[in-house]
């Protein structure tokens, strides 16, 4: 309340008018961007307490008439007219400082969305114990292994963690964004996010002292094969050790101290299974991603969960899990590649669509970074509705039945998806604008000054080459974000384009591969740039959250990392700083007026695709790119494998009542089998099929 605390007056009598729901806590069960990814191999192509106890609220509930009638009856009127002063005295203290102090920190709607109460998690990671279960800045949290660190969030945020009810929403990052149990309202809340790059799929540049121990790694194909042939080094299990430290929880409190809302989490196909002669890590990860998501739940940060590679790779690049071809849905094995693919999307969209998840991960991003250019606009186009229709056969229509099902660009610029897919239910288009790869020197200096000075001409470009290709796209195609955006204005950055790869820069690199050397005015000037390109996207991820020392002992591509700024002071202490940027520098965004088209943010209308949209792009499609022969020609796997579900974490309870954890699969109705080899076909490589003959005995 505006002003300073309510008087005693005002104070009773919103006591008096407030329920008891208020206070307690129910049980509810229940851009246009033309330049290339990261390696570039092709051209141009990450509180406080309930205010009352159980007992407290048991008593609250009860009539109080009859124990009125008692004490008038058998007390002095002096005693009951004492017991009366008192209480007033009592209310006049504690309700100012709950309506002050502790309720702000609070969202009015407290209810628990779960439907998993009184459990813990016994797997390879668990509920801290018993203790208290929320609380703001200040406040102390333990982590799994027993050790205690400092909650800081300065923004109105708490965290919800109750081993009686392992599911519970409550959560809130920040003051502004919704927590996690209320609905999230495309176009009024705004995404600011981090992408977990580098955690679960292995890049070298964000974990170079892992692919330096092992030269000759250049991804995650052959530091696998590397790390397996050294069992005296660690072997495979450097990978899950990896996993275990790389991200830990105190980066996502972390993160919702930042005042971000939002992470984007990369997550490879290897997590459901992996096949014959492919040297991945099978499975172990999963029970991290879960780990991952509890602690998103935890902080109340919402989560887009991106499929980042895909069997045969979708672009060549090393973050694909192998480099070298493209072999989803172009050459002889690109279409039985497609439908492993489709099969890990059914798996994933399956999972998270359960109540105990859906709230939790929004957005699905179903394959990263595909290669337009080298697999075709039919081909991804049809692959891309035949994926929405089975989504949406698995989780039903309309808003809250699963999740956004989001599609990346592929480097064509969004204005190029302006009438794709038009009827859909809830696609999201993602952009990954980067200045880094570009191809030219970017000379242009950065340090500048200081306030609107900062920065030279960089802000400004961001402002200019997003701004109104991402706002048009919001009223054109849908909600629209970008999924990765980095501070990297050149490309400078130990492996940033790859082991072994040059760099286009025009300067030293050497300078911005170590921050210690940059003094204020480059500081301010990398800010400017954040802030420019944060106003300009609207809704956003940086890429990526943390990058790891190199050999050298301190992180070379400091441009990249999210925390690292905030520690140094080139990315802004509270991401709203940024708005209003472009506005300051001149440049008339043509801001978004945040109403999207029904339909389109899962409304009336969503999931009526014209019939003309959607003949041209029949699946499977006739011919696909890189391929000699038709599609029902080339190799195919057939329908009668086993299901690979993705377990539920595994949960001790902790006391008497039962809990429904879920058991990977939401749409019981769902029962096709998977795809798998047929007898008698000798497949090809399907990592190395872009130029060999059609096998016979394959369709």
């Amino acid at each position: 309340m505006a002003g300073g605390p309510p008087t005693v007056s005002e104070t009773l009598h919103a006591a008096a008018n407030t329920p008891f729901s208020t206070y307690e806590l129910s049980g509810t069960p229940s851009l246009g961007s033309d330049v290339s990814p990261r390696e570039s191999k092709f051209p141009s192509p990450a509180g406080s307490l309930p205010l009352f106890s159980d007992l407290d609220k048991e008593a609250a509930h009860r009539d109080p008439k009859p124990l009125d009638h008692k004490i008038k009856g058998r007390l002095p009127t002096r005693i009951v007219y004492a017991l009366m002063v008192f209480a007033f005295v009592a209310l006049s203290i504690i309700l100012p400082v709950y309506f002050t102090v502790i309720k702000p920190n609070h969202d009015s709607d407290r209810s628990v969305s779960g439907q998993n109460p009184n459990n813990t998690d016994s797997g390879t990671h668990s509920i801290p114990p018993a203790g208290p279960t929320e609380g703001g800045d200040g406040s102390t949290i333990t982590t799994d292994d027993g050790s205690e660190f400092i909650y800081n969030n300065k923004f109105g945020g708490f965290w919800v963690s109750d081993p009686n009810n392992p599911f519970n929403n409550n959560a809130q990052p920040n003051s502004w964004t919704p927590p996690l149990n209320q609905t999230w309202k495309w176009g009024k809340d705004r995404i600011k996010g981090v992408n977990l790059g580098g955690w679960f799929v292995l890049e070298p540049f964000i974990s170079p002292a892992l692919y330096q121990k092992y030269p000759g790694s250049t991804d995650e194909w052959s530091i696998s094969t590397l790390m397996a042939a050294d069992a005296q080094g660690g072997g495979l299990d450097q990978l899950e050790e990896h996993y275990k430290t790389f991200i830990t929880e105190r980066d996502f409190a972390a993160i919702a101290g930042a005042g971000l809302n939002w992470v984007r989490l990369p997550i490879p196909f290897w997590a459901i299974e992996k096949w014959d002669d492919e040297p991945f890590l099978e499975k172990i990860c999963w029970q991290y991603v879960l780990r991952a998501l509890r602690w998103a739940r935890k902080y109340g940060l919402r989560v887009n969960l991106d499929l980042h590679t895909i069997p045969g790779s979708q672009n060549g690049y090393n973050h694909s899990g192998k480099k070298g071809q493209v072999n989803f849905m172009n050459g002889v094995m690109g279409y039985a590649n497609a439908q492993r693919a489709l099969e890990y999307i059914r798996v994933i969209t399956e999972f998270v669509s359960q109540p105990q998840w859906k709230d939790v991960v929004i957005i699905f991003g179903i394959m990263n970074e595909a290669y337009y250019r080298a697999i075709g606009e039919a081909s991804l186009s049809s692959f891309y509705l035949q994926a929405h229709d089975m989504m949406r056969n698995i989780t039903g229509f309309g808003e809250g039945n699963g999740p956004f099902m989001s599609i990346h660009d592929g480097f064509q610029g969004i204005a190029s998806w302006k009438d794709f897919m038009r009827g859909s239910d809830r696609i999201a288009l993602d952009s990954h604008p980067y200045f880094a790869f570009g191809g030219g020197p970017a000379t242009d200096p950065i340090a500048t000054g200081l306030g609107l000075e900062a920065g030279g001409s960089w802000p400004r470009a961001a402002c200019n080459r997003w701004a109104v290709g991402m706002n048009a796209s919001r009223s054109s195609f849908g909600v629209t974000y970008a999924g990765e955006f980095s501070n990297g204005f050149n490309d400078c950055g130990l492996f940033l384009n790859g082991v072994g790869s040059s760099v286009s820069y025009g300067g030293d690199c050497g300078y911005w591969q170590d921050a210690s050397l940059w003094n204020d005015t480059v500081k301010a000037g990398l800010k400017q740039f954040a802030m420019g390109s944060m106003d300009a996207l609207g809704d956003w991820f940086f890429w990526t959250w943390k990058i790891g020392n190199s050999t050298a002992g301190h992180v070379e591509s400091p441009l990249w990392s999210y925390s690292l700024g905030l520690e140094g002071g080139w990315i802004p202490q509270d991401p709203r700083e940024a708005s209003g940027t472009c506005a300051a520098l001149g440049i008339d965004g043509q801001d978004f007026d945040g109403a999207f088209q029904p339909w389109q943010t899962g409304g009336v209308g969503a999931g009526a695709i014209p019939a003309a949209s959607t003949s041209q792009f029949p699946w499977p499609p006739a011919s696909i790119s890189g391929a000699s022969a038709p599609v029902t020609q080339l190799p195919s796997y057939t329908p009668t494998g086993t299901i690979v579900s993705l377990p539920p974490p595994t949960l001790t309870a902790t006391s008497a009542k039962t809990v429904d954890v879920g058991g990977g699969w939401f749409n019981t109705k769902d029962t096709v089998l998977a795809p798998t080899p047929m007898a008698g076909c000798k497949y090809p490589d399907p990592w190395n099929a872009t130029d060999v003959p059609v096998p016979p005995q394959c369709t």
